[in-house]
C-alpha cells in the first residue's frame, strides 16, 4: 500500500511563468508573483476608493479602516520625522499599504506571498535606501557624510567608528529586506508543515488531527499579526532612515 504523499512546504514559493516574455535576451515573463502584485495594487485602490467614497461624519467600517490606515502612517511620520516628514506621506503610505496587502493576500489559501521572495523585498529596500541617500545629499550636500562621523567624537575613535557606521549603512537594505522575507517565508513554511500534520494524522484517526488543527488555527492568527507587524516595521524603519537624511540624526 502506498503511503500518503507528503507535500513540499517550499513548493508554495515557486515562481511560475504565466505569460512567457523576452526582451533583449532577458526573461521578463509575467509570473504568478507579478499577477499577485497587480492583485495587491487593485485591492489597495478599491479599498481606498470604497473607504473615501462617502466621507460620512460618522464613519462606517470601510471609512474607519481607511482613516485608521491614514492616521497610523501619519502618526508614524510625525513621531519619527517631525513636521518635515509630511511631504513623504504618500511614499510611506503607499509602501506600507503595498507590503501589508501583499502579506495579507499571502494568508489566503492557494494564493502567493510576494513578500516571501528576497528579490521583491530587496528591491523595495534598495529603492528606499537609494532614495534616502539621494535625499540626504540633495538636502545637505557633502555635509551628509557627517552622518558617519558624529560631532564631538575624538579623532582616534573616528578611525574605528566611521568604518563601522559605513558598513552599518550599507547593510540597511540587506537587514530591511531579509527581516521581511525571512519572517514571511518561515511563517508560511510552519503553516504548511502543520497543515500536513492535520492531513496525515487525520487520515490515520480523525481525533489525532484535532491537536495539530487547533495549533494551526492559533498559528494562523499569529501569522496574521506578523503580517501586519512586518509591514509596520518596514515602514517605521523607512521613516527612521528619512529622519537621518533630513536631520542627520
Amino acid at each position: 500500500m502506498q503511503g500518503t504523499p507528503v507535500a513540499n512546504p517550499l513548493e508554495q514559493f515557486q515562481i511560475k511563468t504565466l505569460v512567457p516574455l523576452e526582451a533583449g535576451g532577458y526573461d521578463i515573463s509575467f509570473t504568478n508573483s507579478s499577477a499577485f502584485m497587480i492583485v495587491a495594487i487593485v485591492s489597495i485602490t478599491l479599498f481606498m476608493l470604497i473607504g473615501t467614497s462617502k466621507k460620512a461624519l460618522v464613519p462606517g467600517r470601510w471609512q474607519s479602516l481607511t482613516e485608521l490606515s491614514y492616521e497610523l502612517v501619519a502618526t508614524m511620520l510625525r513621531d519619527t520625522v517631525g513636521s518635515g516628514g509630511k511631504k513623504f506621506f504618500p511614499f510611506v503610505f503607499t509602501l506600507f499599504m503595498f507590503v501589508l496587502t501583499c502579506n495579507l493576500i499571502g494568508m489566503i489559501p492557494y494564493s502567493f506571498t510576494v513578500t516571501s521572495h528576497i528579490a521583491v523585498t530587496f528591491a523595495l529596500a534598495a529603492f528606499v535606501i537609494v532614495g534616502v541617500t539621494i535625499l540626504g545629499f540633495v538636502k545637505h550636500g557633502f555635509g551628509y557624510l557627517k552622518l558617519f562621523a558624529p560631532s564631538g567624537v575624538p579623532i582616534p575613535v573616528l578611525f574605528i567608528l566611521v568604518p563601522i557606521e559605513i558598513i552599518s549603512y550599507l547593510m540597511r537594505p540587506i537587514s530591511l529586506s531579509v527581516r521581511l522575507f525571512a519572517n514571511m517565508m518561515a511563517g508560511h513554511v510552519m503553516l504548511k508543515v502543520f497543515a500536513g500534520f492535520v492531513v496525515s494524522l487525520g487520515a490515520i484517526l480523525i481525533p489525532l488531527g484535532i491537536f495539530p488543527l487547533a495549533f494551526l488555527v492559533a498559528l494562523t492568527s499569529l501569522e496574521m499579526l506578523v503580517a501586519v507587524l512586518q509591514a509596520y516595521i518596514f515602514s517605521i524603519l523607512t521613516c527612521i532612515y528619512l529622519n537621518d537624511a533630513i536631520h542627520l540624526h
